[in-house]
């Protein structure tokens, strides 16, 4: 029995996953309504992740924007790699968003309300898109953070990164290492918070069987191969096809040179983790010179997450499905680019995406949905395979964006 209890805590976390899913759905079944005691564990995993969400961007976001370097020197390369990272955040979250209103997977899913009365004419939204840009820049950096008004947390790490990369030598590095060691222990804490998954995955799923039965997992079966349809399409046709317009090399080639790099990223689900590797396959295999891998795969790492940004689009508006609200075309546009800014806080490890997707819920007015959270805690179990797709999507639009502009600088690659 100890054998079997050792075992099972040292098995991989997605499998500890899958393990807790099972028990959940098992426990519900034997217990019926008397399995909703076991709701707190749920709530208090999903409070532990929204607890991350702002110092885990002000610190991702300022490390990532000041390792930029000597601002006037890296400016034309800073611009390049900035118009490619939104080029294909952006192309992940039409793909994301096309998908979702075409296969439809949260609809017909009804779910208890647990007694609390909940009027989609009530949310808050910004009335036009320049009051939502007007919004991101904030009064009180400080209060913006407290209120957790997180579109104010990304513009202020923005600026004060670019500040960084602006001052006297000595002070910047001073700086730089204090962020990269704030984002190291977020990044510590981060890992210590998803390692309790199986627990919150048991009390939700055991919760959302007790009290809905087997229609959530349905839809989120079709969720799933929603996401996954998505991911598929961006990894095999829009990232290849912008590889070839802007540099006319084959694919396959580029993908042969990455291989390593790809399924060390699968196997990981941390962009930061294969981070190394990548270089190393951009170097050796691609024959990008060290001054342009150094500078755009570290920062891609940081801020170019296309497949979480395809996944968080797409995720809310299944919500939305599910809660049975329609989202019109302007709040859809809201998601677009509340889905774009949350993805470039979005750190670079293991289901961070889960985190970020509670901010895109906000900008529509679902975040204080009763069941918002019991969905997204659902949406949890099978987040792991999706994860790996995620983060080997994230490493080749990364690696693709290199290639881009290293051809774009005029080097001479091995293709």
């Amino acid at each position: 029995m100890k054998e079997l209890l050792r075992k099972a805590l040292n098995a991989p976390l997605h499998w500890q996953i899958f393990t807790a899913m099972g028990l959940g759905v098992l426990t519900a079944l034997s217990m019926g309504d008397k399995a909703l005691t076991f709701q707190p564990l749920g709530d208090i995993f999903m409070r532990l992740l929204k607890m991350l969400i702002v110092p885990l961007i002000f610190s991702s976001i300022t490390s990532g924007v000041a390792s930029l370097g000597d601002s006037r020197s890296l400016g034309r390369l800073s611009m390049k790699t900035i118009l490619y990272y939104m080029l294909s955040s952006f192309l992940a979250i039409v793909t994301g968003l096309l998908l979702t209103n075409w296969i439809r997977p949260g609809l017909n899913v009804n779910l208890p309300e647990n007694g609390i009365a909940f009027n989609p004419e009530g949310l808050q939204t910004d009335a036009s898109i320049f009051n939502l840009l007007l919004r991101m820049i904030p009064t009180n950096p400080i209060s913006a953070m407290a209120e957790g008004d997180i579109l104010a947390v990304i513009f202020f790490s923005i600026f004060l990164g670019m500040v960084i990369t602006m001052l006297p030598a000595a002070t910047k590095e001073r700086l730089s290492r204090f962020f990269d060691t704030f984002f190291a222990v977020m990044m510590k804490m981060t890992h210590l918070v998803i390692r309790l998954a199986p627990i919150g995955v048991f009390g939700l799923i055991t919760t959302a069987v007790a009290s809905s039965g087997f229609e959530l997992f349905q839809a989120v079966g079709l969720y799933f191969a929603t996401i996954a349809a998505g991911l598929l399409i961006h990894f095999l046709v829009t990232l290849p096809l912008l590889l070839w317009l802007f540099t006319r090399i084959f694919p396959p080639k580029h993908l042969r040179a990455l291989s390593p790099a790809l399924g060390m990223a699968f196997s990981s689900s941390s962009s930061a983790a294969t981070l190394p590797l990548t270089m190393d396959c951009l170097e050796n295999n691609s024959g990008v010179s060290n001054k342009v891998s150094s500078f755009v795969a570290p920062l891609g790492a940081t801020v170019n997450m296309d497949g979480t940004a395809l996944y968080e689009c797409a995720g809310v508006l299944f919500i939305a499905q599910v809660l049975g609200f329609e989202l019109g075309l302007a709040k859809q546009l809201i998601v677009v680019i509340t889905a774009f800014l949350a993805s470039v806080g979005a750190a670079a490890i293991p289901s961070a995406g889960l985190v970020m997707i509670f901010i895109v819920l906000e900008a529509v007015g679902l975040g204080g949905h009763p069941t918002a959270g019991l969905i997204v805690g659902t949406m949890l179990a099978v987040d792991r395979p999706l994860d790996m797709f995620r983060t080997m999507t994230n490493v080749w639009s990364d690696s693709i964006g290199t290639v881009i502009i290293a051809r774009s600088e005029g080097e001479k690659l091995n293709y």
